[in-house]
């Protein structure tokens, strides 16, 4: 059941820095078998998450919750601005969302990845959350961007860009809604050795604050 402060279950929305082209996905290396009287790890704690709106209207019989007016959501090094969410939870507890906006505006999706120095900011008309296959979408006008140490790095856009948790890949589409003219999808990757260099600079100024980014307009 979703709780009425906001202490909902839905996993992180966004939390892998952008794959140097889209709908790549990495191979693992293969590690030999564990012992078997290897522990197992611990789980990892699933982070609080806070929503501050004007309103909330909460269904327990449908298990869904409405939250609408400058809706702020915070889930660990996530937050996620929008004019209205919509979340709901099925009888397994797979959680779906939905995030809209007034017209001309976008929902606002920032994560940070501090170990990286990285931080994705991603913008569209619409975001849908799909709990249970771990799939992340911005609709409309969508474009998600990777930063490294305050400098932008990588850019992709389009009418619709998907983002799959469990197989770490990125999906770009085209449409008359893309935010790129002619409605086609766009994709601009720096080198990974500038990536690197970056990463390498911030880890040498440990001991100052990385930059921060200004939040994207909406």
């Amino acid at each position: 059941m979703i709780e009425l402060l906001a202490r909902c279950t839905a996993r992180t929305l966004l939390i892998s820095a952008l794959s140097v082209c889209t709908s790549v996905s990495w191979a693992q290396p293969v590690t030999d078998a564990k012992p078997a009287n290897a522990k197992p790890a611990p789980a990892k704690e699933e982070p609080s998450t806070q929503i501050l709106s004007d309103t909330l209207h909460y269904d327990d019989i449908k298990r869904e919750s409405t939250f609408t007016g400058n809706v702020v959501m915070t889930r660990g090094l996530m937050t996620m601005n929008s004019d209205a969410l919509s979340l709901k939870e099925e009888s397994d507890g797979a959680q779906f969302g939905v995030a809209t906006v007034q017209s001309g505006k976008r929902v606002f999706i920032r994560q940070e990845r501090p170990e990286n120095f990285e931080v994705l900011e991603g913008v569209g008309q619409r975001a849908e959350y799909n709990g249970r296959d771990e799939i992340f979408e911005l609709i409309g006008q969508a474009v998600v961007t990777r930063y490294i140490c305050g400098r932008q790095f990588d850019t992709v856009s389009g009418q619709k860009v998907r983002y799959s948790q469990k197989t770490d890949t990125y999906e770009a589409f085209s449409g008359p809604d893309s935010a790129n003219a002619g409605g086609r999808v766009r994709s601009v990757a720096q080198p990974r050795v500038r990536a690197e260099a970056a990463v390498a600079e911030c880890r040498a100024k440990q001991g100052t604050p990385v930059e921060t980014i200004p939040a994207a307009k909406k």
